[in-house]
């Protein structure tokens, strides 16, 4: 008798669906396929997609130290809640940063009491720490994160080409990706400088100080010299189609570069960042139609490895300034991952299925070496998420489970709606409300 069977879902795998009971035995898929024996539970799965659980590369949980932005163990319900089951927690905004091995220690202290996933912790690779590399690497990071341009926080500055170029060389020695924001601080500080010496504050004059030239730039120079040191390079939050063509070309010279963009940059325009103001304010910013549309030809082509939400919250007062360049510049969203590919891409693009679990599940756990993640298939972690395909729903205050019910998706409607999130076969969230009846663990990447 199995631990737990799903019965009659359909499956969602890496090469198309399939009708089948699913079985789970300690914590693992033990067996698929038709009619499989009794299990001591049994879930009706009958006209719900099973998808591997998501695994959101890109967040900021903020704690320690952060928690009146966003906490551990909110952020965890939400992304439960859009049906995640794994989460990579950024090096900043979280007091101290996680540049070395003392504050690596605090923050997975804190995981470890708090998450209701599991999580991985990205190392901060700054001008300051650049010796603190390997015992980053020991304690178990998944990679280091680099700013390219201000990151807004002084105790974590910008890394320039020097860091970079030594940043990676370390990091290739160590076997380990180097995640980059990829803005030029050159152009993005100067414009900046310029625009408000007259007296520009308002939305258009922030989208001015950051045009794409900036993030392409940045793309160049990051791709050269992670071919130059062998290094594995992670672009995160791509916000344009023309940034995936050159990340792309880079590739096929032999660069070893994954791309990633986000959902927001899929469903919002720089039309909607006027509109919706503070709350969808992100960096880079969100981009003309016309890039929109070429960043979705690039998913739906395959050019793009993944969707991250880099959910980075703040406190209410931080994104209620006048000057729009003083507003805190970052989006909550990670809850809404899932339902934004099944609305925007599946039911209005065509985007398939198994693309959705492609870009959420598969090519997150193969890019960051995490096996046993990622997969409906025997062996691996039965971390899973029960969706009706079919069921409208709209986002509500009162759905989210973040620290601040803030979120520029508030108000939209979507189809697709979550009905249960389960991690190693336990059920973790069930019909819009958590179980905190799992404790998440560290997830380190596997030689």
């Amino acid at each position: 008798m199995f631990d737990l069977v799903l019965r009659g879902g359909t499956l969602v795998l890496e090469r198309g669906t399939v009708a089948a009971d699913l079985a789970v035995e300690d914590g693992k898929i033990a067996q698929v396929g038709p009619e499989l024996g009794a299990g001591r539970e049994e879930i009706d799965a009958r006209g719900l997609h099973v998808f591997p659980g998501l695994i959101d590369v890109h967040v900021h949980f903020n704690e320690p130290g952060h928690e009146d932005w966003e906490g551990i163990a909110t952020g965890s319900a939400a992304l439960a809640a859009g049906g995640g089951t794994l989460f990579f927690d950024m090096p900043l905004n979280s007091i101290p940063c996680v540049l070395d091995a003392r504050s690596f220690d605090a923050k997975l202290e804190a995981l470890r009491a708090k998450s209701l996933t599991d999580f991985a912790l990205w190392g901060g690779l700054t001008p300051h720490n650049l010796e603190r590399l390997p015992e980053l690497a020991e304690r178990g990071a998944i990679g280091f994160k680099a700013f390219m341009s201000n990151s807004g926080l002084p105790e974590f500055p910008h890394a320039d080409d020097y860091t970079l170029y030594r940043g990676m060389q370390t990091a290739a020695r160590l076997g380990l990706p180097v995640a980059v924001h990829a803005e030029s601080d050159n152009l993005t500080a100067r414009l900046a400088a310029e625009i408000r010496a007259k007296g520009g504050k308002g939305v258009r004059d922030y989208l001015a100080s950051r045009p794409l030239l900036a993030e392409l730039e940045a793309i160049q120079r990051a791709t050269l010299l992670a071919q130059e040191t062998g290094c594995k390079l992670h672009l995160v939050h791509i916000s344009s189609g023309r940034g995936v063509v050159l990340a792309a070309e880079a590739r096929a010279r032999g660069v070893d570069v994954s791309l990633e963009t986000c959902p927001h940059y899929l469903f919002f325009d720089e039309e909607d960042l006027e509109r919706l103001g503070a709350v969808a304010k992100c960096a880079p910013p969100l981009r003309p139609q016309a890039e929109q549309e070429a960043l979705w030809r690039a998913v739906l082509e395959g050019s793009v490895d993944l969707v991250a939400s880099d959910h980075s919250p703040s406190s209410p007062d931080l994104k209620e300034n006048p000057d729009f360049f003083a507003v805190w510049g970052g989006i909550a969203g990670v809850q809404s991952t899932l339902a934004v590919l099944l609305e925007a891409g599946f039911h209005r693009r065509g985007l398939p299925l198994e693309a959705v679990a492609r870009l959420t599940a598969h090519n997150p756990a193969r890019r960051f070496g995490l096996g046993g993640k990622g997969g409906l298939e025997v062996g691996h972690d039965a971390d899973l998420a029960l969706v009706d395909l079919d069921q409208p729903f709209t986002l509500r205050p009162e759905d989210l489970f973040y620290r601040h019910q803030q979120s520029p998706y508030l108000g939209h409607g979507f189809r697709g709606t979550l009905r249960r999130t389960l991690l190693r076969g336990e059920t973790v969230f069930l019909d819009g409300k958590p179980a905190a009846s799992v404790q998440g663990q560290l997830v380190r990447p596997k030689s």
